[in-house]
């Protein structure tokens, strides 16, 4: 039989599988989704392939953390892997923009399970003095994940078919699924406990409510169909997110056994923590995700190319990852959080000064920039918040603070991707009049963005269109990293509320009761 400290690694192996297999999802997609619209059409569903999964997995995340103490890490964290799994298969044979969108959703409900339940173990089998180094450790394989995936995804659009940036997930996950099933133990508690299916009811539809309003709102938006912000429609899903939202406050404090226990956001590093991670998420990928759109749309660079452009950001959250990981034990949490998120802000104000003029060196050096600040937030957050409560309830805090970093990447795709398609509607329009001198038919093909994503196409593009269809790339996005500035200077404030506590040898609840 293999020594405790065996399957310790092993579970550890194991994990981190698991965590390069969720990090790897979230970032191969991003080059390929331009050769997958040229394919499969539906360049105004873009942001919904990022939205529905990362809606999925959010309103999931809490149920998961809470059923993950009630009955069980290993059972929990094996049900989310094999739903990610099959979700990944049907992804990959998806023959439509609507159909890859309903096998992202399922991927999304699997994912929810990976990240916030893989932190919750390495809390249970580490002790802390030895957490933050392991935490800082899977930020850097996320860090990693993130450098090869976009790359991999580049190099698979071009020279295979997009399918296999999902059924590489298969590769990877089955054996994390195995070695998590044979090397981890869990004994079975007989106490009878009741779940709060109500709460994870109200909680998922208010957040379902509100995101399909931010999503659908504005002229031009959403999935074939968008209604103005003032319209009965949008005020009618943001009043029925606030009511259910409500409900579900008031259901939180009545349960015995709720989804999200609201004690918990009265402890400093749990309540402004999950502030930071929402504020710094939503400015993160609500802008992140378009950077492969410049390259390719306003650059002009392949499939392949635009993988490595992200390298240079996730190479410099390795550093800072690790770094945090260190530093934990030394330096209170609010010492490592304010000056990364400073660092981030002045990464994204530069990003917002790109033009079509800029160069891939410029570009480079900004996101060096913004990475050193993002690289010490997701390790420092995850690990206050999970040092900062017993065990028994380490599953919801580690799930709490996930779930507010999803929900705020989430809405951050969703209202970016709103107001990028706005820009672009408004700047073709313009663009449209200043190009009246050609034909009617032609000029409907040519202020099609979508052209500037196949090279040969945009080739053939008189000079003036191009240029024309680039600048309002590139405005577009401009106002996209203006947008996540405010975002992420919002979770900077929040970050100077953290408090003096800091990673130490035993738990600091006493402490933060007091």
């Amino acid at each position: 039989m293999p020594s405790e400290r065996s399957k310790t690694r092993l579970i550890t192996i194991g994990l981190l599988l698991g965590l390069f297999l969720s990090s790897l999802d979230q970032t191969i997609i991003s080059t390929a989704m331009p050769t997958v619209i040229k394919e499969l059409g539906g360049f105004s569903l873009y942001s919904w392939v990022f939205t529905i999964y990362m809606l999925a997995s959010t309103t999931t995340m809490p149920i998961y953390g809470k059923l993950a103490d009630l009955f069980g890490r290993r059972r929990m964290y094996l049900i989310g892997i094999f739903i990610f799994l099959v979700g990944s298969t049907l992804c990959g044979i998806a023959g439509s923009m609507t159909e890859l969108i309903i096998y992202r959703g399922i991927q999304g409900l699997g994912a929810g399970a990976l990240m916030p339940i893989s932190m919750t173990i390495v809390a249970d089998i580490y002790p802390p003095e030895t957490r933050g180094k392991f935490m800082g450790l899977f930020g850097a394989v996320f860090a990693v994940t993130s450098i090869f995936g976009p790359a991999l995804g580049g190099l698979i659009v071009e020279h295979w078919n997009w399918g296999w940036i999902f059924y590489m997930n298969l590769v990877i996950g089955i054996p994390a699924l195995i070695i998590i099933a044979i090397a981890m133990e869990e004994s079975k508690s007989t106490e009878k406990r009741s779940i709060d299916w109500l709460g994870a009811l109200t909680l998922s539809g208010g957040i379902i409510a509100i995101l399909l309003a931010l999503v659908l709102g504005g002229e031009g938006q959403g999935v074939g169909m968008s209604y103005a912000w003032g319209s009965t429609e949008i005020i009618g899903l943001f009043s029925l997110g606030t009511v259910l939202l409500g409900v579900f406050l008031w259901i939180e404090m009545k349960v015995k056994e709720p989804i999200i226990p609201l004690h918990l956001f009265k402890i400093r590093e749990i309540g402004f923590g999950n502030m930071v991670g929402f504020f710094m998420s939503a400015g993160l990928f609500g802008a992140i995700v378009y950077i492969p759109l410049f390259v390719q749309g306003v650059i002009g660079v392949n499939s392949s190319i635009s993988g490595f452009i992200l390298a240079p950001l996730m190479l410099s959250v390795i550093v800072t990852s690790t770094l945090a990981g260190r530093l934990m034990s030394m330096v209170s949490y609010r010492t490592i959080l304010i000056p990364s998120m400073v660092l981030m802000t002045i990464g994204f104000v530069l990003l917002s000064q790109i033009t079509v003029d800029t160069t891939k060196i410029e570009i480079i050096v900004y996101m060096i920039v913004a990475g050193l600040g993002m690289g010490s937030v997701y390790p420092t957050i995850g690990t206050a918040a999970q040092s900062a409560v017993d065990r028994n309830m380490r599953g919801v805090a580690t799930s709490s603070s996930q779930f507010f970093r999803s929900i705020g990447g989430t809405i951050g795709v969703s209202v970016f991707g709103s107001l990028m398609s706005q820009q672009m509607t408004s700047g073709i329009n313009e663009l449209s009049v200043n190009l009246e001198s050609f034909p009617a038919d032609q000029l409907d093909n040519f202020t099609n963005p979508q052209i500037l994503l196949d090279s040969a196409a945009s080739a053939s593009l008189p000079h003036e269109v191009l240029m024309g269809l680039r600048n309002v790339f590139s405005n577009s996005i401009d106002h996209l990293f203006l947008g996540a500035v405010i975002f992420v200077l919002i979770g900077l404030i929040a970050s100077f509320f953290m408090g003096d506590a800091r990673l130490v040898g035993k738990n600091k609840v006493k402490e933060q009761k007091s």
